[in-house]
């Protein structure tokens, strides 16, 4: 038994924080786990500057609102769940991606939570479990099933590396260069056709 793990952002969605650092002006937000490895470090220093500026979850999702998936991605998840299981693992929160799962046509999805305060400032998170995508796989793994998976940054490596299969996405220079081993791919017509003839 066979299930597909992608990352979300950067695959299926548009970066959340890059999308929101454009609507705010603030490009110190364009920062993502493409560029920062270590994720505790990457969320507190965006908490930072969210407190710093005075903005909460209700302008995030502001911008959330008019974030629509990447163009070819439902289509591409649609035809994926016609032929294997499928389970977005994405170290996104709840609070931001409720809406783009909606556009997606409601897959499962494995994320995080934020701690918001009664006026709406985000004052942390809470992670679903330490490496939650390596985590998540190893527990799939655990009970009987193999695993694909792919996703286009540094925090999707380890599920990617401890699958069957793996394949980068729309990743980045640095990322392809450091772990050539790991099939790359830009189209989602080739992706689809690797993950086909890896089951």
């Amino acid at each position: 038994m066979l299930i597909t793990c992608l990352d979300v952002e950067g695959v299926l969605v548009p970066e959340i924080w890059i999308a929101f650092a454009e609507a705010s002006g603030i490009p110190e937000l364009k920062k993502t786990t493409r560029d920062e490895p270590d994720y505790d470090k990457l969320m507190n220093w965006r908490l930072g500057i969210l407190k710093e500026h005075g903005l909460g979850l209700k302008e995030i999702q502001d911008v959330i609102a008019t974030i629509d998936p990447l163009p070819g991605a439902k289509e591409f998840l649609d035809e994926l769940r016609s032929f294997s299981q499928v389970i977005l693992i994405s170290d996104t929160f709840e609070q931001f991606a409720a809406p783009l799962m909606e556009k997606l046509g409601r897959p499962t999805l494995f994320c995080n939570s934020l701690e918001v305060a009664e006026n709406g400032e985000i004052t942390g998170f809470r992670m679903r479990c330490e490496k939650s995508k390596l985590t998540t796989v190893k527990a799939l793994q655990s009970i009987g099933f193999e695993t694909i998976a792919s996703g286009d940054s540094y925090n999707d490596l380890g599920m990617i590396q401890a699958s069957k299969a793996g394949f980068l996405f729309r990743s980045t220079d640095k990322i392809k260069a450091d772990f050539p081993e790991i099939p790359a791919y830009e189209e989602y017509a080739d992706l689809l056709e690797a993950i086909r003839k890896a089951m």
